[in-house]
């Protein structure tokens, strides 16, 4: 599904099944936003299943990114005005959040944003602050094929999973990384990526004025993001009176590929009616 938004393309994975006026009007909508070097790829199984488990689907590659045409977001905040258009381009009225690692952050601040139009809000190997090192963010500017290598290893906890038989996440990572940075020749979406989750300073006082429920979902294993990186954005939502849920996920940074079947079970789970 492609939608005008901002002036410029944007590309919606819909899980297989269309977003039409009569869908919208009869059925929740669930919104998956990628991070960093991903694209709407990384939720295909998951928003798969949604899209025919009752679900209006969007999951849209970023400005900049792959399908997307525009001008790939260089802050967290820019991202989220993004998704906030991107809903009212496709004439949704409330819809669940669901972000992974950078997408995380941009899901946090639409949600703080748009207040009531947000029903639910999931965050996938999410931190806050999500400080890059600063060897990685010079990396990612000069020698972004040796930082890509890096953070594929660092991101995962399997080579295959154990549900996945034939399937080699590590390669795919890669691959997909490669194709991500190399489908914006003007603009280097890898470091200004990590560069956005470096600067987010907005996370405690967005996570405050969410008015939703929020998940997390936590890999045991993550070390890019930690699940101790996180326990700052859980208090501040329990502080703040949000109804609260934490998972933990036995794997790495990418828990949709690595552990599919407890990811989604927990998002199942989470926005079920």
């Amino acid at each position: 599904m492609e939608l005008t938004v901002n002036g410029a393309p944007a590309y919606c994975y819909t899980g297989g099944k269309p977003v039409t006026p009569d869908t919208l009007a009869g059925r929740p909508t669930v919104v998956f936003v990628h991070g960093v070097l991903g694209d709407h790829s990384v939720w295909t199984p998951l928003a798969r299943y949604f899209a025919h488990h009752g679900w209006n689907v969007l999951a849209p590659d970023l400005p900049g990114h792959c399908r997307s045409g525009g001008e790939a977001p260089s802050s967290v905040e820019e991202a989220a005005g993004f998704i906030a258009a991107l809903l009212d381009a496709a004439g949704v009225g409330q819809a669940a959040l669901v972000g992974h690692s950078w997408g995380s952050l941009i899901a946090l601040e639409t949600a703080a944003r748009l207040q009531g139009r947000i029903t639910h809000l999931a965050l996938v190997g999410t931190a806050f602050p999500m400080k890059v090192s600063p060897a990685l963010l010079e990396s990612a500017l000069h020698t972004p094929q040796q930082a890509l290598a890096l953070v594929q290893t660092f991101s995962r906890s399997t080579l295959a999973p154990p549900s996945g038989a034939g399937s080699w996440v590590h390669g795919a990572g890669l691959a997909l990384g490669r194709r991500v940075l190399a489908s914006n020749p003007q603009a280097n979406v890898f470091h200004r990526g990590f560069q956005a989750c470096d600067r987010y300073a907005n996370g405690e006082a967005a996570m405050a004025a969410v008015a939703c429920p929020v998940l997390f979902v936590l890999g045991a294993q993550d070390q890019m993001t930690p699940p101790k990186a996180a326990q700052g954005l859980v208090r501040a939502a329990r502080a703040a009176g949000k109804a609260v849920t934490v998972a933990s996920v036995p794997v790495g940074h990418h828990q949709m590929a690595e552990a599919p079947e407890e990811t989604l079970r927990a998002l199942r789970d989470f926005l079920a009616p």
